[in-house]
This record gives C-alpha cells, structure tokens and sequence, in this order.
C-alpha cells in the first residue's frame, strides 16, 4: 500500500453534485497516476484513490449511462 501526502491537494467538486449540500464528490488533479476522491462533507475523513485509467473508465461509464439503475 502507497501512501500519499493530500494535504496541500486542490479539490474540486463535481459538476454533478448536488448544490442542496447532499451527493458532493470532490477529486484531486494533483497526483501523478493518481485519482483521489472525496465526500466534500467529510473533508477530513476517508479518501479512495484510483488509477487514472481505472477513474477514466469509471467516468465513460457514467457518461454513457452504463450504470444506470
């Protein structure tokens, strides 16, 4: 397991989330091969990195409605 310093990470929200304080992802652009992301209303808490190819096909798929219920 790898450890990555985020403290001085930039974080932005996705342009999905939601504006009412609820479903707020946040992601990082600051890691090399690295995708952070986080729950904006827990900034402090747990953080999930994924590989940047991985992350790429997680967003096509959401794009492309793939994961829809």
């Amino acid at each position: 397991m790898r450890t990555v310093d985020l403290s001085l990470a930039t974080w932005r929200k996705s342009t999905h989330s939601n504006q009412d304080g609820g479903a707020c992802v946040e992601v990082s652009d600051d890691c090399v091969a690295l995708v952070p992301v986080r729950d904006s209303k827990t900034p402090h808490g747990p953080v999930l990195a994924f590989g940047e190819s991985g992350w790429a096909s997680f967003v096509s798929a959401l794009r492309d409605g793939a994961l829809d219920a």
